[in-house]
């Protein structure tokens, strides 16, 4: 990091009262956290989005299903 950057950061009260370790850890597990969150959204669009189907394996099977009457 360049030193404006940490002179910033060591400016604010959170890193002056926790530590410029401690804030940039939970800074580090946030980015970490959010980036996982958007890994699983991908994965859902992509399993469950517009284009997804059933797959190869299952390509014709689509309107076979049906739900039982009540």
């Amino acid at each position: 990091m360049d030193a404006e950057l940490l002179a910033a950061l060591d400016s604010t009260m959170e890193v002056q009262e926790l530590g410029r370790s401690a804030v940039l850890r939970q800074a580090a597990g946030e980015y970490l956290a959010r980036q996982r969150r958007s890994e699983i959204r991908e994965g859902y669009q992509r399993a469950y989005g517009d284009r997804a189907g059933l797959g190869e394996e299952l390509t014709g099977w689509e309107d076979e299903g049906f739900w039982p009457s009540d």
